[in-house]
């Protein structure tokens, strides 16, 4: 690695899909800083990297405040003069029907997965346009294409990040930077293992909850490795035929190449259902995916 090398900021590179992508950046020649609230965090990844061989530069910042996004890439721009590669990776869940889910929670997870974005694009962008290159990939979702039951606040954020990155490529094509969404499927990640709470603060949503945690748990028993993630962000990079999304990881090809297909009326329909063997057998035949565990 020299200081030719591309500069590729990773966001959340704590854990995860973050960290994975951030290792296999720094492992074919990207010059990498990660990014983390608590840089005492770090230490995993800090210690994947050193047995993979290659180093993580670090900053320590929150990209749900505005001042310490700024410092944060400050420290970093102050250091390698530029970002070449900004991957939006960081990003909380929320669970809750849309009833149950007051405006607070809907703001508090939009502010991280939409806003944070935002910022991180705001502090690169500049220096992306004065260079006529770069690219930025923003790291969504399965449910940035698909509404998961029972997961108003994620889903809404996750949409609106598909939005937001569809409008950036097109703002940003003038300069030739590139803009890729890559959307995970269920990966073997911490955010799933911290996805737990299910407010069901009325009592009338016991199905709901019950289907969406049955959703994950068929997918954590097949969760794919997160470095798969990671590979197919580098390619999103590098490739000389560059798209717009690239799903990825379980349950990814199935669920966003049937949506499209899928009727309205039968996507509300399926959420009709009486039983949750119904609801499998249903989910099953209109997106070709088995969720029984």
């Amino acid at each position: 690695m020299t200081e030719t090398s591309p500069v590729a900021v990773v966001t959340g590179a704590n854990s995860g899909i973050g960290r994975a992508t951030a290792i296999h950046l720094a492992s074919n020649g990207y010059r990498v800083w990660g990014t983390a609230r608590d840089l005492g965090r770090a230490s995993k990844a800090v210690q994947m990297a050193d047995e993979a061989g290659v180093e993580l530069r670090w900053s320590e910042l929150d990209i749900a405040d505005d001042d310490s996004v700024r410092k944060g890439f400050a420290t970093i721009l102050d250091a390698e003069g530029r970002v070449d590669v900004l991957v939006n990776n960081a990003g909380v869940g929320g669970n809750a029907v849309v009833e149950e889910c007051p405006p607070s929670l809907f703001l508090e997870v939009m502010n991280v997965n939409l806003c944070g974005a935002t910022r991180c694009v705001h502090a690169v962008l500049p220096g992306m346009r004065a260079r006529r290159s770069g690219t930025i990939v923003n790291v969504s979702s399965v449910v940035g294409r698909f509404a998961a039951l029972a997961q108003a606040p994620y889903v809404a954020s996750k949409w609106a990040l598909e939005a937001m990155s569809e409008e950036l490529a097109q703002e940003i094509a003038p300069w030739g930077i590139r803009v890729a969404i890559v959307e995970p499927g269920i990966t073997k990640s911490a955010i799933f293992a911290k996805n737990v709470d299910a407010p069901n603060s009325s009592g009338v949503y016991d199905a709901h909850y019950r289907r969406l945690f049955q959703f994950y748990a068929a997918g954590m028993a097949r969760a794919t490795d997160p470095f798969e993630v990671g590979a197919v962000v580098r390619e999103a990079i590098e490739t000389d035929s560059p798209r717009l999304r690239w799903p990825v990881s379980w349950g990814a090809r199935e669920l966003l190449e049937s949506r499209p297909r899928v009727s309205d009326a039968d996507w509300v329909g399926l959420g009709a259902v009486d039983t949750d063997e119904e609801y499998v057998a249903g989910f099953r035949r209109l997106f070709g995916l088995d969720i029984a565990t």
